[in-house]
């Protein structure tokens, strides 16, 4: 019987502030959305990441024919100085490599033809055009400044080269715009909070009379309070239910069904990973409007 009664108040709160109802629905959407957003693009920033700085390397140019560099001063690396290198990285640096590759001239010209067999820009070059260099994959990408410390400034030592920073502009425009769309996020969550407020006090302003019946009656506090907590928590509700929905769609058709076909060879969220964060936007909904419900309630509804 309580429980019918209960029901029977929230739907006629409903239908009573439809309106405003329907505000704090487009506006919980909105802000989820964006929260979702962000969640997703930080997501994509560390897929990203873990994919991208396995293929990161180290490439320590030696000296070429007429550097300019001060490591170069007595010309072209020599073998006994290739050679210094090599022992340098197998022992000061065993922990910090994992593999070392060593790129001859001939090697590096081999690859240039393969990558340019026209020319380089209408250039034709020749092997004693080539530099050589080491190819360093590291244990972990994140320890680029150890192998730099290490070997920078050495004879036969052009200069030392982390690859990271060929992707460092889009992870730091990545993360930009997750802190862009965090922040949006915030400012719209704040409306919504703001909104269900305002929805609650007016509900709870209108039904004064029956409230006060039911405190006559004996009624506890959480049970005149809690249509209303009803009413805020199911316009949350929808409003995230929509913010999972359009995030899913949004994956599946502009991610997974046109930018993976277009670019195969980067890893994308998908809606798996919307279904993961899917739980922590309906959680946060339903926590802001309960609490929002909660403060509100207990100046309008309290004796």
């Amino acid at each position: 019987m309580r429980l019918q009664f209960v029901l029977t108040e929230v739907l006629q709160g409903l239908r009573r502030n439809l309106s405003m109802v329907i505000s704090v629905v487009l506006v919980t959407f909105v802000s989820l959305t964006f929260v979702g957003a962000a969640a997703l693009l930080q997501t994509q920033v560390t897929k990203l990441k873990g994919d991208w700085y396995d293929l990161v390397e180290v490439s320590v140019f030696l000296c070429p024919t007429g550097s300019t560099a001060p490591t170069c001063a007595d010309g072209e690396a020599t073998e006994e100085q290739v050679d210094t290198l090599e022992n340098v990285i197998d022992t000061e640096l065993s922990d910090v490599v994992a593999t070392t590759y060593f790129e001859s001239k001939a090697d590096a010209f081999e690859a240039f033809t393969q990558l340019y067999p026209d020319g380089y820009q209408g250039t034709q070059l020749t092997e004693d055009d080539m530099q050589s260099s080491f190819r360093l994959k590291l244990v972990d990408p994140e320890q680029y400044q150890v192998v730099d410390d290490v070997l920078e400034g050495r004879s036969g030592v052009e200069v030392v080269e982390d690859q990271r920073e060929v992707f460092e502009p889009l992870f730091l425009a990545l993360g930009r715009a997750s802190l862009l769309a965090a922040g949006l996020a915030g400012v719209m969550l704040l409306a919504a909070v703001l909104l269900i407020t305002t929805t609650i006090r007016l509900s709870a302003v209108s039904r004064r009379r029956e409230t006060g019946i039911m405190r006559l009656v004996g009624a506890s506090n959480l049970f005149v309070q809690l249509p209303f907590m009803l009413e805020g928590a199911i316009a949350a509700l929808v409003g995230a239910l929509l913010a999972v929905g359009g995030l899913w769609l949004a994956v599946q058709y502009l991610v997974t069904d046109w930018l993976q076909d277009s670019v195969d060879w980067v890893a994308y969220v998908d809606v798996g990973d919307v279904l993961l964060i899917a739980p922590l936007l309906i959680g946060i909904a339903v926590l802001l409007a309960v609490v929002s419900s909660v403060v509100t309630l207990n100046r309008y509804t309290r004796v």
